[in-house]
C-alpha cells in the first residue's frame, strides 16, 4: 500500500493504479433495482450521488444466468447489461469517482422464480440452504436443492467469471471484486458444510480453496492483477454456512495464495471474526500475510474506522448502510454532522423511493 499519510480517513490513497481521494469505501449492497437484470437510469443516478467515496464497490452482479438468485439483481453477461453499466460508470467517473463491480455468483442461494429462462441452480454439492427467499411472483419460498457442478461445469463457471471481468472493463469499470463471502458460490466451495466433494475441489483446505484461486487466476489472465480484488468473510454463518475448526488455517492459506497472485486488494468482513480472540488473531495474520491493500468492513462507524487505520489493521474502511441514506457520507463524516436514517422497508423495493431520493447537504 503506497501512501504518505496513514492515520486519517480523509487522506488520499494509492491502490495499485487507482488514486483514491479518501479511504472511505462504499461497500457492495444488494439494492434490487435492476429490472430484468438490467441496471437502469436510476442505478446510474444512485452511484453518481455517492461518487465522493474514495472507492465504490457495486452491488453483487452476476457473471452468468446461473449466478442470479435474488429478485431484480443485475448481471454483466449480455450486451444490453454491458451497455447499461456503461451509463453507470460514466456517471460516476464524471463526478470524479472510482467504481469496481462485484462479481457475485449466488450458487445455491437462489429460487427459479427469480432466474432467467433456462438457468439452473448449481453448487459444489447438492445440499439445499435451510432458508427462504423473496420472489416477486410467489412471495417467500424455500430454496430448492441445487445441482452439483461437474468438473466440466466448474471450468465453464470459471470461464464465465473471466468473460464477465472482460465485460466489466468494456463497461468502463476500474476493476472487479470476486465475491468470496456471505455464503455464495465461492464460499460454498470454501466451507466444508456446503462442500462434500471427493474430487480436486473438495476435502482438504487446498482443494476447497481451489475454485476461488483458479477463478482469480482466470480473471487476472484477462484483465490483469491490478484490476482484481477479492472479498472474504471468515467465521460467517450467513446463508446457512457453519463455523468449522479449520477456519484460521483456511483463510491464512487463502491470504498467502492471493498475496502470491499480487491482486489489487483483499476485502475482509471482520465483524464475526472480531467476536473472539481467535478471530482477531486471524485478521491480524491475514494482514501480515497479504501485502497489498486491505479493506476492512463490518459494523464500522467513523470512530472505529479511524482507530483501525491508526492502528494499521487496514488501509481502507468500507461502509454499507450509512451510504444508503447519506449519499455524501464522506462530507458528513468530515464535518461531524448527524447521519440520516435509511428506510429499511424500502431497502429492497423496486422503485426510486428509498433509493435516489435521500438528500445531500448541498
Amino acid at each position: 500500500m503506497e501512501t504518505t499519510v496513514k492515520d486519517s480517513l480523509f487522506s488520499p490513497a494509492k491502490v495499485g493504479p487507482l488514486e483514491l481521494k479518501n479511504r472511505i469505501v462504499m461497500a457492495p449492497m444488494t439494492r434490487s433495482r435492476a429490472i430484468n437484470t438490467i441496471p437502469g437510469e436510476n442505478v446510474a443516478t444512485y452511484y453518481a450521488q455517492r461518487a465522493s467515496a474514495g472507492l465504490i464497490i457495486t452491488e453483487g452482479t452476476s457473471p452468468s444466468a446461473n449466478g442470479i438468485g435474488y429478485a431484480r439483481t443485475p448481471g454483466i453477461f449480455t450486451k444490453e447489461q454491458i451497455e447499461s453499466w456503461k451509463k453507470v460508470t460514466s456517471a460516476v467517473h464524471a463526478k470524479g469517482g472510482k467504481i469496481i463491480v462485484q462479481l457475485m455468483h449466488v450458487g445455491r442461494i437462489a429460487h427459479p422464480a427469480n432466474m432467467l429462462p433456462g438457468a439452473k441452480i448449481v453448487a459444489p454439492s447438492a445440499i439445499a440452504a435451510k432458508s427462504s427467499m423473496w420472489t416477486d411472483a410467489q412471495g417467500m419460498q424455500p430454496m430448492p436443492q441445487p445441482a452439483e457442478l461437474s468438473e466440466t461445469e466448474i471450468k465453464q463457471t470459471i470461464a464465465e467469471f473471466a468473460q464477465a471481468a472482460k465485460n466489466a472493463i468494456e463497461a468502463g469499470f476500474d476493476g472487479v471484486e470476486l465475491h468470496g463471502a456471505n455464503g455464495y458460490l465461492i464460499e460454498q466451495f470454501i466451507n466444508p458444510s456446503s462442500n462434500k466433494r471427493k474430487d480436486a475441489y473438495g476435502g482438504s483446505i487446498e482443494n476447497r480453496s481451489r475454485f476461488l484461486l483458479e477463478t482469480t487466476k482466470a480473471v487476472i489472465d484477462v484483465i490483469g492483477k491490478d484490476r482484481v480484488g477479492v472479498r472474504l468473510s471468515p467465521y460467517s454463518t450467513f446463508n446457512d454456512l457453519e463455523v468449522y475448526p479449520e477456519i484460521p488455517e483456511t483463510y491464512k492459506y487463502i491470504a498467502e495464495q492471493l498475496n502470491a497472485l499480487d491482486i489489487l486488494y483483499l476485502h475482509v468482513i471482520d465483524a464475526m471474526a472480531n467476536a473472539s480472540e481467535e478471530g482477531r488473531a486471524l485478521i491480524a495474520a491475514i494482514r501480515k500475510a497479504f501485502k497489498n491493500t486491505l479493506i476492512l468492513a463490518g459494523g464500522y462507524d467513523k470512530a472505529k474506522a479511524v482507530r483501525a487505520l491508526e492502528e494499521g489493521r487496514g488501509d481502507l474502511i468500507a461502509f454499507a448502510r450509512y451510504f444508503i441514506a447519506n449519499p455524501d457520507l464522506p462530507e458528513r463524516f468530515r464535518k461531524e454532522l448527524p447521519l440520516a436514517e435509511g428506510k429499511e422497508e424500502l431497502f429492497y423495493a423496486a422503485g426510486d423511493e428509498g433509493y435516489i431520493d435521500y438528500a445531500s447537504l448541498n
